[in-house]
């Protein structure tokens, strides 16, 4: 049977046990701590030698070495090696094994660090130039360095998103940002006001360190302990409802989170951490329960949030409860950049939230046969509507096909009447053009001194004098007969002309008495004996063969009948131009002014007097 010393893994004494069938399983501590050496035989300890953490069999006794320098690791002699320090929070002088890990004071009951305070002391010991800094995690909001005594000349470390604080009996003194320091007079002016700094660079000077992780601390977890009554608006039932989250939480006043909520504790974090005696979740868990609790459900109902819809609602409540939030953190010296309701507990086996699934179910439901009945509404009027534009366009299409019919008919109708017109024109012109033509070579004759009447009696004179001239060779001849022949073919070719003067006819009667003188009976005809009269000059007309000056109604060159005049009314416009032939004005082109229609009128038939559009003798139309 074997003898091993068992360290107690309550308070970190040794106790003395032995192996063996027959050796005791537990051993009473001093401490009043029960050892069982069945489960506690494990132990984790810092190697005398070597300094690394390792973990052994206790029951092993002096045989257990460390299984990185092979160095004993639990003898007796080893574990009766103490260490002397002072407590962290009374000051008195206190004596343990220089493997313990922590010490509990007797005198006011603090949890000493062992190897911290034996690092303190050792530096205070050697009088040494320290390097204060804080390397440790990232959860921590304020961590307090545990050396108090601080060497003159030593290097105060700060590093980014971090602040140092420097502490003199209770009151915040200087404060530094990141960078690297050398305690000196002149870098630490409100401390050397505070009470004189030695003057050798030996001396020590005691203060309090704290730096502050001023980092955002991400994902921190929150919950309602109790459920929160809420009164459902529509129903009026009254449902029991959690919520839980997270929230992102940063120090924003350092000084105020120090002087109100840390005070001379080691330092604060989220949740309860070694060495630290407060935590930020314990701390503020009654601030974010009544807030919530008071807050939460005026949140849904001011919103109008639905219970069952409040998965897709969960930003507006979490804007609304954070800024309910921010003003009882910000007294401490702490701020909340974001905040997450990330679940809201509904209770889904209450009998009066199945109702309220239930009506929203017919609510549902009702709003589908609303928008589907809308949806048929909606679609029945725009097929009425297409049906309406369709049938209107075609009546468009219709009408518009009609209207360019009756444009194309007018159309036509107005060039045919166009077309007349020019023709009447042409007409009226072609006949003043001849009736111009006459009046100019009257004109001339009449400048010249004669008239067309000298002329014609010039011709007949002419062709009177051929006459007698062709009659002497005959009468010398002895022909009675050939005379008479002659005189009749003369007579007849001026009667074709109708212009044989007076003079002619008397001529022929001279000639018809000399043949009663002589007892010689002769024939003559009427229209010898009667010349025609000579017709008016004025009623000369040229033929379309070239042959002008025509008297009569058929052209004596080519034998054309003489054209119809066209008897056309004349008028007289209103720019002074007068007797103008045709519908517009030949000078200002100015329309002939329609005649007045007189309400009666007479038929061909004889009715006169007629005041409606038919005769009433015959049945004629008007205008026929």
């Amino acid at each position: 049977m074997a003898k091993f010393a068992i360290e107690c893994p309550v308070c970190g004494k040794y106790a003395e046990a032995k192996t063996g069938f027959f050796a005791k399983k537990k051993i009473d501590c001093s401490c009043g701590n029960v050892i069982n050496i069945r489960t506690d035989k494990l132990a984790s300890r810092e190697c005398p030698h070597c300094g690394n953490q390792v973990v052994f069999d206790q029951t092993k006794g002096a045989d257990a070495v460390c299984p990185i320098c092979n160095g004993k690791i639990n003898t007796m002699a080893e574990q009766q090696k103490v260490e002397e320090f002072s407590c962290a929070q009374c000051g008195v002088r206190l004596m343990t094994t220089r493997s313990a890990s922590t010490y509990v004071c007797p005198v006011c009951d603090y949890m000493n660090d062992v190897q911290e305070r034996l690092t303190s002391e050792k530096i205070k010991r050697d009088g040494l130039a320290s390097v204060i800094k804080y390397e440790g995690d990232n959860n921590t909001f304020i961590w307090k360095h545990p050396i108090e005594d601080f060497n003159y000349g030593s290097q105060l470390i700060v590093h980014e998103s971090q602040e140092a604080i420097f502490f003199k009996d209770g009151q915040a003194l200087d404060l530094f940002g990141p960078g690297r320091y050398t305690l000196e007079t002149q870098q630490l002016p409100l401390l050397e006001k505070t009470y004189q700094l030695p003057t050798d660079t030996e001396g020590t000077f005691h203060s309090e360190v704290y730096f502050i992780n001023k980092t955002v601390q991400m994902a921190i977890k929150w919950g309602t302990p109790d459920k929160v009554r809420f009164i459902d608006p529509l129903t009026g039932t009254p449902l029991q409802i959690g919520a839980s989250g997270e929230l992102n939480l940063q120090v924003s006043n350092s000084r105020k989170l120090l002087i109100k909520l840390v005070g001379t504790t080691k330092g604060i974090a989220w949740e309860e951490g070694p060495g630290l005696t407060k935590s930020i979740q314990n701390s503020f868990r009654p601030l974010i329960s009544s807030t919530l609790k008071t807050n939460l459900s005026s949140v849904i109902t001011n919103e109008a949030i639905d219970l069952l819809e409040i998965d897709s609602k969960l930003d507006i409540i979490s804007t609304n409860l954070r800024e309910k939030l921010i003003p009882g953190f910000e007294e401490y010296g702490l701020t909340i950049p974001q905040f997450y309701v990330t679940n809201i507990v509904l209770p889904e086996d209450d009998p009066n939230f199945k109702r309220i699934k239930e009506l929203h179910t017919i609510t549902l439901q009702t709003r589908m046969l609303q928008a589907e009945a809308t949806v048929r509404t909606a679609k029945a009027q725009s097929e009425t509507i297409y049906r309406t534009a369709e049938e209107q366009s075609k009546a468009a299409i219709e009408a518009a096909h009609r209207a360019a019919v009756l444009e194309q008919q007018t159309t036509e109708t107005e060039i045919a009447k166009r077309e007349a017109e020019r023709r009447v024109i042409e007409a009226q012109a072609e006949a003043q053009a001849a009736r111009m033509q006459g009046l100019t070579e009257a004109e001339i004759m009449a400048a010249k001194g004669y008239s067309q009447k000298d002329v014609l009696t010039a011709e007949v004179q002419k062709a009177y004098a051929e006459g007698i001239g062709n009659m002497g060779p005959a009468i010398s001849a002895g022909g009675g007969s050939s005379i008479v022949g002659d005189m009749m073919g003369l007579g007849v070719g001026l009667a074709a002309a109708s212009a044989i003067s007076p003079q002619i006819g008397q001529m022929m009667n001279n000639f018809g008495n000399m043949g009663q003188g002589n007892n010689q009976q002769m024939s003559v005809p009427a229209y010898i004996t009667n010349p025609v009269q000579p017709q008016n000059m004025a009623e000369a007309w040229d033929c379309a063969c070239g042959h002008k000056g025509i008297i009569g109604n058929f052209c004596n060159n080519c034998g054309a009948k003489k054209p119809m005049l066209v008897q056309t009314d004349t008028w007289d416009c209103s720019c002074g131009q007068t007797g103008v032939i045709g519908n517009f004005c030949n000078n200002c082109g100015a329309k002939r002014p329609m005649p007045v229609v007189s309400d009666t009128w007479n038929c061909a038939c004889g009715q006169s007097g007629i005041t409606g559009n038919f005769c009433s003798n015959c049945g004629a139309k008007r205008g026929e």
